[in-house]
């Protein structure tokens, strides 16, 4: 069997940089099991696959998929840097003519269009409600150890902790901060965190990035992940709240590190705009 694979490197321009997710592309369907194996096997943060939703569907011509992504652990109900990925090998590899393409999801209905050298991913957008130090100190501690938390937050529909720290603290404390997620595993006392977002606020002068951010999800088999979509479905919430703004600039501080364009909507979504560089196409075969 053969199914066709490509490596895309998301919210980045240049290859090796922002978040590498692999995309599958799914001419029929594949054994359940099959879709975990191929994950573990591409071992990045995220595995994508795009599906037919009805027979006679294709992929340069269909404006609606199916799509899931995997961890090399397990699925999870929704994943930014993978849509977009997704979106990329769709309308710049298989040159598909649509202006808007819907994708059929655990989250629901995500569409992805093109804008310029973009690619605008339409995300629920997830609040975060204040979150009681006391539950999850240990864990808070093991991130950040003596830092000043200025702000914290939980998100029950995504299962992630926001921590922003003093604003105080620039952008170069969240890069050079030393992170062991490993330790998050046995820190994490409450069961409900499934992921945690450190955040800082952006420069006040008005230029530059609104905030920036890293997220751990070692409850998932990530540990950092570069650049991440479903954390910024929280972060746009809490940040637009915060600053006052619907148009923001972020950027995530991983090694690899990404941009990500966002615009809050009035009807409790958001639009997430990122660039994309394709740098693996080949097949799987098995």
């Amino acid at each position: 069997m053969q199914i066709p694979i490509f490596t895309v490197d998301a919210f980045t321009n240049r290859p090796f940089s922002g978040n590498p997710a692999a995309v599958c592309l799914l001419e029929n369907d594949l054994d359940e099991d099959l879709h975990q194996k191929i994950a573990t096997e591409m071992n990045l943060s995220e595995t994508a696959f795009i599906r037919k939703l009805k027979p006679g569907d294709d992929f340069t011509k269909s404006s609606c998929f199916g799509l899931r992504w995997f961890t090399p652990a397990n699925e999870v109900p929704l994943c930014g840097h993978a849509t977009l990925a997704s979106a990329a090998v769709l309308f710049h590899v298989q040159k598909n003519t649509n202006s808007v393409l819907t994708f059929v999801t655990l989250s629901g209905e995500l569409k992805a269009r093109q804008v310029k050298d973009h690619i605008v991913l339409d995300l629920p957008l997830y609040t975060a409600y204040p979150q009681e130090l006391k539950e999850v100190e240990e864990l808070i501690k093991a991130a950040v150890g003596d830092m000043i938390v200025q702000d914290l937050r939980y998100s029950p529909d995504t299962k992630k902790l926001l921590v922003r720290l003093s604003d105080t603290y620039e952008r170069s404390v969240l890069e050079e901060l030393k992170v062991s997620a490993q330790r998050f595993l046995s820190a994490e006392k409450t069961g409900k965190v499934k992921g945690l977002i450190l955040t800082v606020k952006g420069s006040s002068s008005g230029k530059g990035h609104d905030f920036y951010s890293r997220y751990f999800a070692p409850w998932y088999g990530v540990l950092e992940d570069p650049v991440t979509g479903s954390a910024h479905a929280v972060l746009s919430s809490y940040w637009s709240e915060q600053l006052g703004k619907k148009e923001m600039l972020a950027f995530q501080c991983s090694r690899r590190g990404g941009e990500l364009k966002i615009s809050v909507r009035n009807d409790g979504r958001v639009d997430i705009a990122g660039q994309t560089s394709v740098v693996l196409k080949g097949n799987l075969t098995f």
